[in-house]
């Protein structure tokens, strides 16, 4: 079990954050999709392979901390309401600026980072244009033109496509053991949305 079964169909953007783990990185990623490709699980299944020492095992402590949120070397960010504001954010970046409590990386996995209002936005772009030595952010978004310019030009787009029927079921027959057959009328009706 790795990190990356739960990526029904995006082998091209497994392929690219292995190679990157594996010693193409950057310091700001940004993720981008249809709802239900998948944005955030292969932003998290990203950080569990930064943060495990075998690339992403699925099983040790590290990668099951991911998966749970509680990981020390992991921010997760969520906005509260409708948008993520200016004060919440310049609280993020100080936390980010800060050392790993213990692996490589601290991570910034931040969901829905088109949700920032305009002056988080700025804050952000301060953090990314001059991030911390060993901090990678990662941002999910719907797609890069949610993002302003300034910050999407500085990070590295992953962008995920809406996964085939096939590979859904295929998910979902693994994680859940559902019969294949079940598990690929559920795909075709939820149209390839994994959390459907």
């Amino acid at each position: 079990m790795s990190v990356w079964d739960q990526l029904a169909g995006q082998e091209a953007v497994v392929g690219q954050l292995q190679a990157a783990v594996a010693g193409g990185m950057t310091h700001a990623w940004l993720f981008t999709g249809p709802p239900g490709s998948g944005r955030s699980v292969a932003a998290r299944a990203f950080a569990a392979a930064l943060l495990c020492e075998n690339g992403g095992c699925g099983v040790c402590p590290s990668c099951r901390q991911v998966r749970a949120g509680t990981h020390a070397d992991l921010l997760l960010v969520r906005p509260e309401g409708l948008s993520y504001g200016v004060k919440q954010t310049r609280d993020l970046v100080l936390r980010a600026a800060g050392a790993p409590a213990g692996g490589r990386w601290l991570v910034v996995l931040f969901e829905d980072a088109d949700r920032c209002t305009e002056q988080a936005a700025n804050a952000l772009l301060k953090a990314i244009e001059e991030p911390a030595p060993r901090t990678v952010w990662l941002l999910c978004a719907p797609s890069a033109e949610d993002l302003v310019t300034t910050i999407r030009s500085r990070c590295r787009v992953v962008t995920l496509r809406v996964p085939p029927s096939e590979a859904v079921a295929r998910v979902l027959a693994e994680r859940d053991g559902i019969d294949h057959d079940r598990a690929l009328a559920a795909a075709r009706a939820a149209q390839g949305h994994v959390g459907r």
